[in-house]
């Protein structure tokens, strides 16, 4: 029988960089655990410290020699003429089959198509041994899982709960601090008041005690004496202010819920139309010696945003490779398709991004209208503030920091069309939000592929092109 496993002050860090420290916790048998928290904080390495692949971290684990682990990572090379799902599939059979105590999964739905991940959700759900899933999948999050740990601000807060309560704890504890800011911006203006008031009274006071001090009637110190009073009270009170408001933003901070990104787009959907932008007739695709689609019968316009659904290997990816006229793909049919200058493309690997520019010399390449303020203000917007931030090149970004400057390029230069292939598969929570909210603005006309419908309804789709 599985022992619980204990976790003791753990602490993982690599060169410059601390992860987390100062963790302890249990693992009991039967819990279901997700890992969550921003590309980069250690999901991963932790998964490999439990199971006891990983020794660089500091602390204590307890029991977990003892266990039996099944796990599947997030890259899989085995299996080398398989797609990702079905290399996924092949290695949570093997992980099963040894029948472990403990099963680990890192990011499982990342390639995974919609029957897929419908069936993983299910099996997960009502698996009755230990899981731990290192995930920023939403659906998967809502529906397998009972405790979060999120590693965040170089800490890992546990939350025995579901996701959703998860989310509104964090934003009910957030209106709880604001208030109190809130609260004590009105007592630092009272207070200032107040003070103004007493430094009234004692000008007067003053005025009136150096009349009386030519009568010979007032020692000149009382007077200066209830000035000074006045001044080292309203003093307190202002630092006990001070005080209490670094307290507050520092809780408010490690509360991190996504900023809003400022959006304004090059073009609207006033200037767009509702004039049909893709027209595809009896098409086919494939490339040289194979066919992989046919009849395609499909239309967009203007201001429609579709989602194209289909099993693993179906050829999603190859009807919007098609759409950008890349020439290994072969066509016939009838296409009417835009110009390539108003279609944008947004992949999983931000194929769009120079690797050799920085991220000023991004934005301004992409626009000859704004000042150098106005591009500062405009990547402000896009979360790029400071002078190392903007200086950076695409090359060393993180997944997130690239996810956001391709937005940002889209927002500057808003084709009539944007094309979307799996931009979520592996981007985390955070990242995944800015995403949404822009793409649930974006005026022009969307074709996107992708398997998460949380994601899909979050940002606004409206129909649906099925390939069989």
């Amino acid at each position: 029988m599985q022992k619980p496993i204990f976790i003791n002050k753990l602490g993982l860090s690599f060169q410059n960089k601390i992860c987390f420290e100062d963790f302890s916790t249990q693992i009991q048998p039967g819990a279901h655990i997700a890992i969550i928290g921003n590309n980069g904080s250690g999901k991963s390495s932790l998964l490999k410290i439990i199971k006891g692949d990983l020794a660089t971290y500091s602390g204590e684990i307890e029991n977990n020699k003892d266990a039996v682990f099944g796990y599947v990572p997030q890259l899989i090379y085995e299996y080398e003429n398989l797609s990702g799902g079905e290399k996924f599939n092949k290695a949570l059979s093997a992980a099963f089959a040894i029948k472990p105590d403990i099963l680990l999964l890192d990011e499982p739905t990342n390639h995974l198509d919609l029957k897929n991940r419908k069936a993983l959700m299910k099996m997960l759900s009502f698996y009755k041994g230990t899981l731990i899933v290192a995930s920023h999948d939403v659906e998967l999050l809502r529906n397998s899982i009972s405790t979060l740990w999120h590693i965040d601000n170089r800490t890992i807060n546990i939350f025995n709960g579901k996701y959703d309560d998860h989310l509104q704890t964090i934003s009910q504890k957030r209106q709880s601090i604001e208030d109190e800011l809130y609260s004590l911006v009105k007592e630092k203006k009272e207070n200032h008041k107040a003070l103004m008031k007493q430094q009234q009274r004692s000008k007067k006071s003053k005025q009136r005690g150096e009349k009386l001090v030519e009568q010979k009637r007032w020692i000149p110190a009382v007077g200066d004496l209830k000035e000074t009073s006045a001044k080292k009270t309203a003093g307190k009170k202002q630092k006990t202010i001070l005080d209490k408001r670094i307290f507050l933003k520092t809780r408010l901070s490690s509360l991190r819920i996504p900023e809003v990104i400022s959006l304004s787009f090059s073009l609207t959907a006033k200037d767009i139309g509702t004039k049909t932008v893709v027209s595809i007739s009896n098409g086919a695709a494939g490339y040289e010696g194979k066919t992989i689609l046919t009849n395609i019968n499909l239309s967009v316009t203007g201001n429609e945003h579709l989602a194209i659904t289909g099993d693993n290997g179906s050829g999603k990816t190859t009807l919007i490779k098609a759409i950008l006229n890349y020439p290994q793909v072969i066509k016939t049919g009838t296409w009417d398709l835009p110009h390539t200058e108003d279609i944008g493309y947004l992949d999983q690997n931000y194929s769009s991004l120079d690797p050799s520019k920085t991220v000023l010399e991004t934005v301004i390449e992409s626009t000859s209208k704004k000042t150098h303020s106005q591009t500062r203000d405009f990547l402000n917007d896009f979360l790029f503030r400071k002078n190392e931030e903007i200086n950076k090149f695409i090359s060393v970004l993180s997944g997130g920091e690239k996810a956001r400057l391709s937005l940002a390029k889209i927002a500057l230069q808003t084709p009539k069309i944007l094309l979307i292939d799996k931009i979520t598969n592996n981007i985390d929570l955070e990242t995944k939000e800015y995403t949404t909210q822009v793409l649930k603005e974006y005026p022009g006309a969307m074709i996107i592929i992708s398997h998460d419908t949380a994601f899909l309804e979050n940002i606004g789709i409206n129909h649906t092109y099925s390939i069989k």
